[in-house]
């Protein structure tokens, strides 16, 4: 059953009466794909959004940072005036 073996991968405990509905569940998804996949698309161009896509970055300006004792206030393990991590290369 691919629900079971989606749930093993997912390490998710399924009860049968949730394998049933997410199997009807999916039942229905897939038919709503074959469903689209007997339109008509020879003449539809593809791509990739529906809408146009646009920078909305803002302008890049200067500013003053925050002070370092007010950006370190609330790091829990501090040294001198940098944060301190848990080494994590050997």
């Amino acid at each position: 059953m691919e629900i079971e073996h989606v749930a093993v991968l997912s390490r998710l405990e399924l009860a049968e009466d949730e394998k049933r509905l997410f199997s009807k569940q999916i039942n229905s998804i897939i038919e709503y794909i074959d469903k689209l996949n007997e339109l008509d698309t020879k003449n539809t161009k593809p791509t990739a959004h529906v809408l146009s896509i646009e920078n909305v970055f803002r302008e890049d300006r200067l500013s003053p940072s925050l002070p370092k004792d007010k950006a370190l206030q609330n790091a829990q393990n501090r040294t001198d005036d940098f944060y301190r991590v848990p080494k994590i290369i050997e």
